[in-house]
């Protein structure tokens, strides 16, 4: 019987029936007659990564998302109306179905990579099959990654069925170190099969996956297991689908020394080049930015280990289905229009749906622990101090006035008067034709066209850091924000963690994996914020922070209609009972 290409029954199960009614995949193309040319395996290992940007389609729902919201040095913020934005601060609900769609994309992604798995064998250039076969590994892996650290326990399928039978059953969820088994023996593989080119000579293309991401990956997955499980070793599966050893601390490092002597990348000289409010266009009218080299723009950019692609075509059709970086437009400035000069006081961010207020705890803390650290400002806008600034914008919800600035809506002047002042602006810097637009055509919604970092290369220098109990990667980063070298010790460099990677996703598994979240997240209480412009404070919402975090230990609630139709295989996690209900923001 001929294994039908992409979407398979188990796939059906888990990403519903549009996807499934596809018949292109039934008329054109299986696995006797694809992959014939190295074309159609790239265009097929291209089908994995296509998944990664279906996310975004519904980005409130991503992991991302959550642990940016969830995480101590954020607040839900929105506007009244936005609840699903402010119960993910407060780890409440309103729909236990949330989460479906995540969960949908993420299963679609682990169907089509497993497919991949099963074909890219036709190729015959080893090479490019060894590569193009450890970049589909790397997304299974990263895939099951973030639905364990967002679910728990979750189903682990490892293939494609051999039978409709087998397809039909609904997998039961697999114990933990099942998954982080699979998760260490993909990423092991990769490594060992990858080239070891610098990350611009790889194969399939500049911007793929390489054997270093493999190595940095494994390592993020090793920090959290050790942490957050309390065990000394990840597990490793065997080709049988049993647990058979292990890998220990010691490998990890010398993955992350095989990434920092041989990859390539490397940290750019200015921490502001990262941004894109570094870019030439905004830059001129950003006093900040004005004397940093200008933002390196993805794909060329030798500190991004690992990233999400986002499309710069100009087709609105492709940016609304997941192409464009709707993070970007969540994070950014709530507006309401009342103020038709509010643009200058906020510039170079844009305006958005004001998810993300940045908690006031972290600027203090930060300025108080560094006081000349320039990250501090070259990651978050302080507004408390801008004369005239209006709080409470088209009712947003726990404004802090402060926001976060590198994953955020980014502008810049599309033309200026008469006397060099701006005049209209571009609702994101990438619409002039100096980058990815033509100039003209402009989107508030859909031109935030930049890539998302999973990992950057000071991320792996952290990450060696805190394995090895040395200072060196830690010292090279400070080195970049102009700060003194120092002593290594497990403050420092939960603190340069902290600072170095802000609004970069990693603080939600960082706090929960040095079992500092529940008294980390409860220190949100008191601080001043703004609701629908009036000021009061964070307070307790449900059951307040500390024991939703103690009900929870930070996982989300499988969607209920996943639970429903397995009937009963699957279980919801502890603390998603009706009392975890959030009905509105407590006054």
């Amino acid at each position: 019987m001929k294994k039908i290409l992409y979407f398979t029954v188990a796939a059906f199960l888990l990403v519903g029936c549009e996807d499934f009614l596809d018949t292109e995949s039934y008329t054109k193309k299986n696995t006797e007659n694809y992959p014939k040319t190295e074309k159609d395996a790239i265009e097929m290992v291209t089908g994995v990564y296509a998944t990664m940007n279906n996310v975004t389609k519904n980005v409130q729902n991503s992991y991302f998302y959550v642990a940016e919201l969830a995480s101590d040095d954020r607040f839900g913020g929105g506007g009244e109306n936005d609840k699903n934005m402010q119960v993910l601060d407060h780890l409440l609900y309103t729909d236990i179905d949330r989460f479906q769609t995540f969960w949908s994309d993420r299963y679609s992604g682990i169907n089509r990579a497993n497919m991949a798995l099963a074909n890219l064998d036709k190729v015959e250039n080893e090479e490019l099959r060894n590569q193009l076969m450890g970049e589909v590994l790397i997304l299974r892996a990263f895939f099951y990654n973030e639905l364990i650290e967002m679910f728990g326990n979750i189903p682990l399928i490892t293939g494609v069925p051999s039978s409709v039978d087998e397809a039909i059953i609904y997998p039961a969820q697999s114990p933990t170190d099942d998954i982080y088994g699979f998760m260490a023996a993909d990423l092991k593989r990769a490594i060992e099969i990858m080239p070891s080119k610098p990350w611009k000579q790889t194969v399939s293309g500049s911007e793929h996956l390489t054997k270093w991401a493999a190595e940095a990956l494994l390592a993020r997955i090793y920090l959290f297991y050790t942490g957050f499980y309390g065990k000394d070793a990840l597990p490793l599966m065997n080709e049988e689908g049993s647990l058979s050893g292990s890998i220990a601390k010691a490998e990890v490092v010398a993955g992350l020394e095989d990434c920092i002597a041989n990859s390539g990348f490397e940290l750019l000289s200015d921490f502001r080049s990262l941004w894109p409010y570094s870019n030439s266009l905004t830059k001129k009218d950003y006093p900040f930015a004005q004397d940093a080299p200008s933002w390196v723009k993805d794909g060329e950019n030798p500190e991004q280990v690992f990233s999400i692609k986002f499309s710069h075509m100009a087709d609105w059709n492709i940016r609304h289905n997941g192409y464009s970086n709707q993070y970007m437009l969540h994070f950014a400035i709530r507006d309401g229009g009342a103020d038709a000069d509010r643009y200058k006081k906020i510039f170079p961010l844009g305006y958005g749906w004001g998810a993300g207020p940045v908690s006031p705890k972290l600027w203090a803390e930060w300025k108080a622990a560094e006081p000349t650290d320039m990250r501090r400002e070259a990651s978050i806008l302080d507004v408390t101090t801008t004369d005239g600034y209006v709080y409470g914008e088209d009712k947003q919800m726990e404004e802090s006035g402060l926001w976060q600035k590198k994953i955020v809506a980014t502008r810049a002047a599309k033309n200026y008067n008469s006397d060099g002042s701006m005049n209209q602006l571009f609702w994101s810097f990438s619409s002039s034709s100096e980058f990815f637009g033509d100039g003209e055509g402009d989107d508030q919604q859909l031109s935030h066209e930049v890539d998302l970092n999973i990992i950057r290369f000071a991320d792996v220098l952290l990450m060696h850091s805190e394995l090895t109990q040395t200072a060196d990667g830690m010292n090279r980063v400070r080195e970049r924000a102009g700060l003194p070298a120092v002593t290594y010790s497990e403050k420092a460099l939960r603190n340069e963690r902290r600072w170095e990677l802000a609004f970069e996703g990693t603080r939600w598994s960082d706090i929960r994996r040095w079992g500092i979240a529940k008294e980390a997240l409860a220190k949100q209480l008191g601080s001043t914020i703004w609701n629908r412009g009036i000021q009061t404070t964070m307070k307790e919402q449900g059951a307040g922070y500390a024991t939703r975090y103690e009900a929870t230990k930070g996982f989300m609630p499988i969607p209920q209609i996943e639970i429903d139709l397995s009937d009963g295989v699957l279980k919801q996690n502890p603390g998603w009972d009706a009392s975890a209900l959030f009905v509105s923001w407590n006054e």
